[in-house]
């Protein structure tokens, strides 16, 4: 216990160095509250805390800046606010199915004989032939592909050389393509190919045929042109 009676020696102590000594001798009986490494508050030996002057205030240190201000209920402090929920991650939309598309139809074929286009070893459409088209155009024209194609394959019999075959059987696909594209079909969308005497429809029926003449009547199935619409509308 501090003795008080000294201040008064002589009576010519200031009333300063009288306050000075009490706040000396009261801080000799407290100590400092460190936060965040600052000694930012002073405390005291009571349940409080930190030290309180008689207006509730706490008293600062030195050091004190508004940073340090970390105790609750002390001039600046800040309650924290705590960190807004994290929004959960919506699950992503399933995926569209894809649109089912119907398959194409089956491409239809068409056979004519080359004997009631053509003269034979012709490439060029007789009256008849040009009727014959005519009728099919009609036939056919709702099914003009749209998407797709129309394939025109001539074929000639085994009379004659390979070489000679192929140019005949093609330049008679193409005569009929021509015709179907002056009636209105696009030509942009019909094929032409000329196989010759390949795929055979008389098989070995016309090998002992004889004459000439009898010969090329057996072999007039072979000698076709077929068409072939393949897509759809």
């Amino acid at each position: 216990m501090y003795d008080f009676s000294i201040l008064c020696m002589g009576g010519n102590m200031s009333k300063k160095l009288l306050i000075s000594f009490i706040v000396s001798a009261v801080f000799a009986g407290v100590s400092t509250v460190s936060y965040a490494g600052i000694e930012a508050y002073v405390q005291g030996a009571t349940a409080e805390p930190v030290w309180k002057n008689s207006f509730g205030e706490c008293w600062h240190t030195g050091t004190w800046t508004p940073e340090a201000a970390t105790v609750e209920g002390c001039d600046g402090y800040v309650k924290p606010v705590p960190p807004a929920p994290v929004a959960a991650t919506p699950e992503p939309a399933p995926m569209p199915e894809p649109a089912k598309t119907e398959p194409p139809p089956p491409p239809k074929v068409f056979t004519l004989k080359a004997d009631v286009l053509f003269d034979f070893d012709k490439a060029v459409l007789k009256p008849d032939g040009k009727k014959a088209l005519d009728s099919l155009y009609d036939e056919v024209k709702k099914d003009d592909p749209q998407i797709g194609f129309a394939k025109v394959t001539g074929y000639a019999d085994r009379i004659g050389t390979e070489k000679y075959n192929l140019k005949l059987s093609k330049a008679r696909a193409d005569t009929v393509a021509d015709y179907l594209t002056a009636k209105g079909t696009q030509e942009n969308k019909i094929q032409t190919e000329g196989l010759g005497k390949a795929n055979p429809v008389t098989g070995n029926t016309c090998n002992k045929v004889h004459p000439r003449k009898k010969l090329i009547e057996c072999l007039a199935p072979d000698r076709r042109v077929e068409i072939e619409i393949q897509g759809q509308k």
